[in-house]
């Protein structure tokens, strides 16, 4: 008897079941998410007392769904090349305007539904699920990539163990062609 399928059965078998990630491992996971400034774009700003701050409610959720954003600016010749929102998570440029993902654990609008090897594929070949659209700017994938195997699944069990926002961040806008 071929004892791959059940092995790989069991493997699965705690994550089919909702198994929370390893504790330490998250720990890890959620430290590297700090020291790699992921909230800075994937967390809304909101206004303190002390200035912008990030908006602990709704933390690493993305570009808020109902932020309803206008036109982003026409930049004409010259050394600006690209504008972001107060909040920090859109961003017009040549690529069009990007919109900072839901990096929560919720299902439906966020990665709680990816594979570990769904977001490592993702962050080494910079492709939204390693096969769709590319990861637009700002967000550094190229910079992210070089990232061991271990510290990726650190930061996606740190992912999958965040509180789920539901939040259905809007779909890249392309960029005008004249």
């Amino acid at each position: 008897m071929h004892k791959t399928p059940l092995i790989l059965a069991l493997a699965l078998l705690p994550r089919a079941l909702g198994a929370a990630p390893d504790p330490a491992l998250a720990k890890r996971g959620e430290y590297l998410v700090t020291v790699m400034g992921c909230a800075d774009c994937h967390t809304p700003l909101k206004m303190g007392p002390q200035g912008p701050e990030p908006d602990r409610s709704r933390w690493l959720s993305g570009h808020p769904a109902d932020a309803a954003m206008p036109p982003a600016p026409k930049l004409g010749p010259g050394p600006w090349g690209w504008v972001g929102a107060a909040d920090m998570t859109s961003f017009s440029g040549p690529w069009g305007v990007s919109f900072s993902a839901n990096l929560t654990s919720d299902p439906e609008t966020g990665i709680g539904a990816w594979s570990e090897q769904t977001f490592i594929t993702a962050i080494r070949s910079g492709k939204h699920q390693g096969k769709g659209r590319d990861i637009l700017p700002p967000m550094p994938w190229q910079t992210v990539r070089q990232a061991t195997d271990a510290d990726l699944k650190a930061v996606f069990a740190y992912l999958q163990s965040t509180r789920p926002i539901r939040n259905a961040v809007p779909d890249v806008i392309p960029p005008i062609t004249p």
